[in-house]
């Protein structure tokens, strides 16, 4: 368990900046938990999942408004929950930029639906700034402040091995049973 500690504590930022192109969650709470017991800096750890964060939704937008040819295949699978995002940006506005970096699913679409949208770049880019600065403070010190306890529930996975598995199946079990149901068709 040490050597994985050691190994995740060298190469951590880069695997923190690749996690994060595409979320980061899980990644900044590591980090954080990381920052909590000595083996990583927290504030860079911030630092570098909010750029990453910033940068993976730029790349995106970026390519759903000017590759659409190469990602019709994507948007064919998914036009329910394209749907869903363009609805939800009606309903809310360009706040769901920011809110979209707490949900996991949401993350990918909500760029790529507002790329197909006359949307404007800059003002794209300002809300996924503002949201990547709010996402990755809130969820790096939450991590940070929670570093204790998450440390002991880590242990007692570690003792009982079968608790793991269970609680991640129940946690994406929930996620898809709760998107299948906001892109039903009524």
């Amino acid at each position: 368990m040490q050597e994985t500690i050691d190994l995740i504590a060298k190469y951590g930022y880069v695997i923190l900046f690749l996690y994060s192109l595409g979320g980061g969650f899980v990644a900044l709470i590591g980090a954080s938990v990381l920052s909590f017991a000595g083996k990583m800096d927290l504030t860079f750890s911030i630092i570098v999942a909010v750029i990453a964060n910033f940068i993976g939704d730029l790349m995106l937008f970026y390519i759903a408004r000017y590759q659409k040819a190469m990602m019709q295949p994507y948007f064919a699978k998914h036009r329910r929950k394209l749907a869903l995002v363009h609805i939800l940006m009606r309903k809310y506005g360009s706040i769901i930029i920011v809110i979209k970096k707490y949900i996991y699913g949401l993350k990918t679409l909500v760029p790529l639906a507002i790329a197909l949208t006359p949307y404007s770049l800059a003002k794209f880019n300002l809300y996924n700034a503002i949201g990547a600065v709010v996402w990755g403070v809130s969820i790096g010190l939450l991590g940070y402040f929670s570093g204790g306890i998450l440390i002991k529930t880590f242990e007692t996975l570690s003792e009982y091995p079968l608790l793991a598995p269970l609680f991640i199946a129940a946690l994406l079990g929930g996620l898809w049973l709760w998107l299948s149901r906001a892109t039903k068709r009524n």
